[in-house]
């Protein structure tokens, strides 16, 4: 990995983990809600820049890419979703460092 990759890698993972810390805490509270046009913009730009990063075996889910704007999401959706690529940067990260956390 060079070091653009991983300053990717370091900067939609903080944005990811945030992204569903707030989701969550929402759908705790109103988990059918839809989240509104803002926000849904922004996770799906997150989401098309982890699909460039996550490929091959480490995308989520080969059919999924973004959030249809016409159909929006629950909160209890995207939760679902972002979980998933939550794992999968944690395995993309385990599958790419040392024993010693340093990237290869």
């Amino acid at each position: 990995m060079n070091k653009s990759d991983i300053d990717m890698f370091n900067k939609l993972s903080g944005q990811l983990k945030s992204a569903y810390e707030e989701i969550s805490v929402l759908s705790k509270k109103n988990p059918n809600d839809a989240v509104n046009k803002f926000k849904l913009k922004l996770l799906n730009k997150l989401i098309e820049d982890s699909n460039k990063l996550l490929t091959g075996k480490y995308k989520p889910f080969n059919d999924f890419n973004i959030f249809d704007e016409d159909d929006m999401p629950q909160n209890s959706d995207i939760v679902f979703i972002l979980s998933q690529y939550m794992k999968s940067f944690n395995k993309y990260k385990a599958d790419n460092t040392d024993e010693f956390g340093s990237w290869l």
